[in-house]
């Protein structure tokens, strides 16, 4: 008898094809590049250099003193749950079911869970760019196909051209992408826009999966109450609406260390939620979800103060590059980056490596966010004025 036969196998190729076709993020690529390099001042993640609120880190600690280590609901404890649905009410001004949130283990786990409960392998998603690459990435490991719509720079902010957004949007379509306020950019979604989009997605049944982790970071006016806040999906909609909301503690609470975030979701896609949260990560720590009850209860005035210092932030760096020359800006209605270009430096990864090794100075490249990016550089301005003012100070040298 012959011995069976068995197609050869190429060692080492153990990966699937599309996740080796992948590539690395450019900004950790930039930042490697700068580790290690003495007197490097670091603008490159998007992470404050503050630590979090003392009473968020002791409620914590009493939580691990009492032996809260153990496993909890896949979908979150009920204080947690009981308490982000009091603060979307209260935000929002619209009443939530007592099950629309679930709590997850960072706003990326949250992104990527809820694009497994959504996608197929060819479907077709729709993203507003330039964006954080992890949410254009992610429907591509799932099978997915992305089709960018680019923001573009006029009169100095960051716009979109809604008819274009709404052509992309086809019957086809499965998946719609936004991240307001944006990642790199700054830019935020209009409040006049949102019903049109809502709309447009409802008539053909397209999702809409919205990245708020800089929601409370705008720049806006505030409303009668005097809370300022981005326009947001969730004001407009019911508890059926094909929408889904993804938040996290990290940049308004600056918990970034805690991974803990949130899905505002409907009520066809919860129990599939609970699902996959089981098969991904269980479920968020205990203890961890006490800091997060802790920053909810007492981090009203937190969230505001950072606001505000991250506005004051902005307008420090923006006047010190508009002093530059051949420095174009461009003005963010919210988050903590400033985006801007350099004349005559279109290669923003090669700039940026160059700026590392010329200057000390440690920047984003703008093709991280894909190619509506490139010739961009994104500054992280959650920090000391001093370290801006001393950052400002190595540009204007290196520019000569």
């Amino acid at each position: 008898m012959s011995e069976p036969s068995f197609p050869s196998v190429a060692l080492g190729a153990t990966a699937r094809e599309r996740i080796r076709a992948m590539a690395t993020s450019k900004v950790r690529e930039v930042a490697n590049a700068g580790f290690g390099v003495e007197g490097i001042r670091r603008f490159w993640f998007g992470e404050g250099d503050q630590p979090t609120a003392p009473f968020i880190r002791e409620a914590a600690m009493a939580a691990l003193t009492e032996g809260r280590t153990f496993y909890t609901h896949n979908q979150g404890t009920a204080e947690l749950r009981a308490a982000l649905n009091t603060y979307l009410t209260d935000l929002h001004r619209r009443p939530f079911d007592d099950d629309a949130v679930s709590v997850t283990s960072a706003g990326v786990s949250a992104l990527m869970v809820t694009m497994q409960a959504i996608l197929d392998p060819g479907d077709r998603v729709v993203a507003v760019t330039p964006v954080w690459p992890n949410l254009t990435e992610m429907p591509q490991i799932l099978g997915a196909e992305v089709v960018r719509v680019g923001l573009e720079p006029k009169g100095g902010r960051w716009t979109l051209d809604l008819d274009r957004l709404l052509a992309a949007i086809t019957p086809g379509t499965r998946l719609l992408l936004i991240n307001s306020p944006n990642n790199p950019s700054g830019w935020t979604l209009e409040a006049g826009d949102r019903e049109a989009i809502l709309d447009h997605c409802r008539r053909l049944g397209v999702w809409i999966l919205t990245d708020d982790v800089y929601e409370r970071v705008s720049f806006g006016a505030a409303d009668d109450r005097g809370v300022t806040t981005a326009p947001s999906f969730l004001a407009l909609t019911n508890d059926d609406d094909r929408v889904v909301s993804i938040n996290s503690f990290s940049k308004a609470w600056r918990m970034t260390g805690w991974r803990l975030g949130w899905i505002v979701a409907p009520r066809a896609l919860r129990e599939d939620l609970g699902k996959l949260l089981e098969y991904n990560t269980s479920c968020a720590p205990d203890f961890v979800q006490v800091a997060g009850v802790a920053a909810l209860q007492g981090g009203e005035a937190l969230v505001e103060a950072l606001r505000l210092e991250m506005l004051g932030k902005r307008d420090r760096v923006l006047a010190g590059l508009s002093r530059l020359p051949g420095v174009e800006t461009t003005t963010a209605d919210g988050g903590m980056y400033a985006f801007f270009r350099l004349a005559g430096h279109d290669d923003s990864l090669a700039v940026a490596k160059r700026l590392i090794a010329e200057a000390k100075l440690g920047l984003a490249p703008g093709a991280a966010f894909g190619d509506e990016g490139e010739g961009w550089l994104r500054w992280c301005f959650a920090t000391t004025d001093e370290a801006l003012d001393d950052g400002l100070a190595r540009l204007e040298r290196w520019l000569g």
